[in-house]
């Protein structure tokens, strides 16, 4: 059995090839190509953690990937990382294990900026002038990166709960991409006129009201991947023209669109469809740019076998790694 670790990892799979890996697992998705279990999700509140365990078969794959990551947002005064986690790597055929990757959760923040860039790719207007980011943790910045593949980014503003924390993170994009990043002193101005807005934090409670949001904005919510998570206003989803989800049955249990539909804000009739039908074409997304598209990201298991599996073939091929012996 093959060990790779996070550095070794890191230099498996550019940015831009896990976008196309992950754009095409939510097509497989959408095709019926995915075998998806239900996700296992442990909530330590006395921690402030939570524990995700999440993976799929891809069709045709000759593996099938599980996924443990974990957030425990009390680390950092430990001087540990919030974000930890492994991934495995079975053979489809037999069920044998052939791979743990130790990533530290570098899959996970991989992925799921990934998925940010392909609902942007899909759903955002081609030209955009104002960009809001709220959050300042890991997966802010890999939402930058994966939003400068797909689309031109002009200035970006940024919001965080800890001023100090969205300084730094608009340093490091300013130096790492050359991107326009300044600080907003309160979400509001963060996202007024903004043609797109990323949220990217654990909050548990609304913190982009419906109201802000400009005619013709995309709304991409990532963190609400529990169901006691929320960082959107129900009335922003019954306000959008579009509202499209990553994994309907998944986002209806957990997500902005179970809050939607627990306040009776939305019924399930009024969500288009998921992120993979949009791309496979069976349904529209953006079809004018006076529309508010929002896009619920929850999160799902074929991302991390996409991305987990090329990350298991790259790192393969290069000789990377050391091996177990079972």
């Amino acid at each position: 059995m093959l060990v790779v670790h996070e550095d070794e990892i890191r230099d498996s799979v550019p940015m831009a090839d896990a976008i196309e890996a992950v754009e095409g697992a939510f097509a497989a998705l959408a095709r019926g190509d995915a075998r998806l279990p239900d996700v296992i999700y442990m909530d330590f509140t006395e921690f402030e953690g939570e524990t995700h365990v999440k993976g799929a078969h891809m069709k045709g794959a000759p593996y099938f990937v599980c996924k443990i990551a974990s957030g425990f947002y009390r680390n950092p005064e430990r001087g540990l990382p919030v974000g930890s986690g492994l991934v495995l790597v079975f053979d489809a055929s037999t069920g044998l294990p052939q791979a743990i990757l130790l990533d530290n959760g570098y899959l996970t923040d991989l992925r799921t900026g990934a998925a940010g860039a392909v609902a942007a790719r899909h759903l955002a207007r081609e030209t955009l002038t104002k960009v809001a980011i709220i959050g300042s943790g890991l997966e802010a910045g890999f939402q930058m990166r994966a939003l400068a593949e797909v689309r031109t980014v002009p200035t970006v503003f940024a919001w965080s709960r800890t001023r100090e924390r969205a300084e730094g993170l608009a340093a490091q994009m300013r130096d790492e991409l050359g991107l326009d990043v300044r600080v907003s002193d309160t979400v509001e101005d963060a996202v007024r006129e903004a043609d797109l807005v990323i949220t990217a934090t654990p909050s548990r409670e609304p913190i982009v009201m419906a109201e802000w949001i400009s005619p013709g904005a995309h709304v991409t919510a990532l963190g609400s991947d529990g169901p006691d998570k929320q960082e959107l206003d129900v009335q922003l989803l019954a306000r959008a023209d579009v509202v499209v989800a990553d994994h309907l049955e998944q986002c209806a249990k957990k997500g902005e669109i179970h809050h939607a539909l627990a306040t009776g804000a939305i019924a399930l009739g009024d969500v288009a469809g998921e992120l993979g039908a949009v791309i496979e074409g069976r349904i529209p997304g953006r079809t004018s740019d006076e529309q508010v598209t929002v896009c619920d990201l929850t999160g799902v298991g074929v991302q991390d076998a996409a991305v987990g599996g090329l990350a298991f073939e790259r790192a393969r091929a290069a000789g990377r790694g050391s091996t177990l012996e079972l």
